[in-house]
């Protein structure tokens, strides 16, 4: 298995297409909400993904602050459904948190986090910053990672 970080340019066309493959399969399918996928962001992010025998198993694409939010942030964070309950979400996240603040030298992250896995992120070190809210009919949550707060 292979963990990759990569620029959008330095994927491969393939990659690319396995990728959004991963993500519509998850988001849009799996959770049966149709909506923009395809957003203009992918273009300024990387993107942290474990591939195994030519399929996305993991996968999270990390934004530099001043895109999306003031804040670096983590967005389309999944792990395909076979893979789940394998320890890929704690691995995934775990390096997109340290690529954020040890090679971009970032103190704060956000998310926007689908309402279901608050626990999850709040387990390292998220926290709530908005109340729940619908979005494309899901319950999410705007949550943020302080490394000077949570390392004092």
């Amino acid at each position: 298995m292979n963990w990759n970080l990569k620029a959008f340019d330095d994927l491969t066309a393939s990659q690319v297409y396995k990728i959004l493959q991963a993500r519509v399969d998850v988001f849009v399918v799996e959770q049966n909400c149709p909506y923009r996928e395809i957003d203009d962001v992918d273009q300024l992010s990387m993107h942290l993904f474990l591939e195994e025998d030519n399929e996305i198993i993991a996968y999270a694409r990390l934004i530099p602050k001043d895109v999306l939010y003031p804040e670096a942030s983590i967005g389309r964070i999944l792990v395909q459904k076979k893979f789940r309950q394998d320890g890929y979400g704690r691995e995934i996240l775990k390096q997109a948190i340290a690529t954020i603040t040890n090679q971009w030298n970032e103190t704060k992250i956000k998310l926007h986090a689908q309402v279901y896995l608050r626990d999850f992120y709040r387990s390292f070190g998220f926290k709530e910053v908005t109340e729940e809210y619908l979005e494309d009919g899901i319950p999410h949550v705007d949550m943020l990672l302080d490394k000077l707060i949570s390392s004092n």
